[in-house]
């Protein structure tokens, strides 16, 4: 796993690139955190869905949940990029919606617009 740092808006931004997922569950969303804190200089990350566990996306699991509420009271911020739609959950839709209307946890199709909404955020 590496970090590319763009600096927009005056903010550092970490966009994650791994080959393999990066969480998996709440501890490694944690480590993920505190890693780009250290290594990167930032609490701002930009991630592929691509790079995080199926059961993140169930809601029911509970996953989503934990790693929100612990990255609100780390004070980080996470951009999920990626294609949203091929999930039916209406609660999934639901949370969607509202982490897009808060200021700490964002769903978005691109890099791009991760990037920004983290530069904005």
């Amino acid at each position: 796993m590496i970090f590319e740092k763009i600096e927009r808006n005056g903010k550092q931004i970490a966009v994650v690139r791994s080959e393999d997922k990066v969480i998996t569950d709440t501890q490694s969303a944690i480590d993920l955190l505190m890693t780009a804190k250290y290594d990167a200089g930032t609490k701002l990350l930009a991630v592929s869905k691509e790079l995080i566990c199926d059961e993140f996306f169930i809601l029911s699991s509970g996953v989503a949940g934990e790693i929100l509420q612990k990255y609100i009271n780390y004070e980080g911020k996470m951009a999920i990029y990626g294609d949203f739609s091929v999930y039916t959950s209406k609660p999934l839709h639901d949370f969607i919606y509202e982490s897009n209307n808060g200021h700490d946890f964002f769903f978005v199709p691109t890099e791009e617009e991760a990037v920004n909404k983290l530069a904005e955020a």
